[in-house]
Parts: C-alpha cells; structure tokens; sequence
C-alpha cells in the first residue's frame, strides 16, 4: 500500500498511468510491521529486526512472563510539496511484535544490540535437564532389606 498525494488536479489519464504502474494503492495509510528473522543456533536463538530510520533510544525490549517484546514507533518524515506529483510508501507508526521464548530462558541473560538500522538480540537456550541418577542404598542380604527379623511362636489347639 501507498499513499499518494496530488496537491492540484491533474487529468484522467496521468490518474490511470500511475494506477497501472503503481498498483492502484492510493489514499491509504498503510500499518507499520518490521520484519524479523528468527534463527536458531547451537547454543542460542538469534532475532534480528531490520528498523531503519530507528536508534537504541527508539526501541524497547521487554520480557515478561515467557514473552518477549519488541515495540517502538517510528514518525513521519513528509516534506511539503507546491507542484507535482509525490509518492509516500514508507509505513510509519508504532509496531509491536512479540515472541514466545522456550520454557527456562533465564531473561537476565537476554542481550541485544543495535547497528545500522537492525536490532539484533541474543537469546541463550535453556540449558538442558539432565536425567538425575538415584543412588540405591545397599541393604542387607537377610531377605528383609535389612529390617530385623519379626519373632515369635506358634501353637497347635485342638
């Protein structure tokens, strides 16, 4: 989607060229997703963002209860035209995209870092549980694991 201004009437036709060529994408604003690749590693998860025209100061990162969250928001940059045609086709706007970590992600060992328009966070594995081994006490071999013999007698009644 696009938004395309006209500041002064212009004919049917140029109107009909710049549907054909553009789409017929006009008047509408368009929403703001950044996209976002999401790979997995050995021994981490690695999210990258691509927010141009964004710094570190523009975005937040969160993680609450497994999830974490990217948003931010990203303003418009128009330039006031007299004559002519011009095109907008960058979104604007907030974005907010979430991602449901892996149970065991400790969040204090999530990092990130932020060059040239991309956002890239670092998110370790949890480490894995490992089968814990029960350790079998040795009892004695009098076929009562150990338990003292239970005594008494017994008689005959007639």
């Amino acid at each position: 989607m696009a938004l395309l201004v006209k500041p002064e009437p212009f004919s049917r036709e140029v109107d009909r060229l710049f549907d054909t060529f553009f789409g017929g994408e006009r008047d509408t604003a368009r929403r703001w997703v950044p996209p976002m690749d999401l790979v997995e590693a050995d021994d981490h998860f690695v999210l990258k963002a691509d927010l141009p025209g964004l710094d570190e100061g523009d975005v937040s990162i969160e993680v609450q209860d497994g999830t974490l969250t990217i948003s931010g928001e990203r303003t418009a940059e128009h330039e006031s035209h007299e004559r002519g045609w011009y095109r907008i086709e960058r979104s604007y706007g907030s974005f907010n995209r979430s991602l449901t970590l892996p149970d065991g992600v400790d969040p204090d060992s999530i990092s990130a870092e932020f060059d040239r328009g991309v956002l890239e966070v670092r998110i370790p594995k949890p480490e894995e549980r490992k089968p814990r081994r029960v350790a079998i006490k040795a009892g004695s071999h009098d076929g009562n694991g150990g338990a003292p013999a239970v005594e008494g007698s017994a008689t005959e009644t007639e």
